[in-house]
């Protein structure tokens, strides 16, 4: 039943992870369907390359991060 509403009024998507600034990861609120920014912040399927490139960004930035406080 869930499907059928997104299938007719679209997926209302939610921020599930915010893995940068810039980059989040949204769900669906109805369905559970994942979606990603690209590099142009347009939404894009969450696939498991995706998700490793975003684990990846993210402990990037964290590290990032943590070095720029210690200063």
């Amino acid at each position: 039943m869930k499907k059928i509403l997104c299938s007719i009024f679209g997926h209302h998507f939610t921020i599930s992870k915010k893995v940068t600034a810039h980059i989040r990861e949204y769900s669906c609120v109805h369905c559970s369907h994942k979606m990603t920014t690209d590099i142009h912040g347009n939404l894009d399927i969450l696939t498991e390359q995706r998700q490793e490139i975003n684990a990846t960004l993210e402990q990037m930035y964290q590290r990032r991060k943590a070095t720029l406080q210690n200063f």
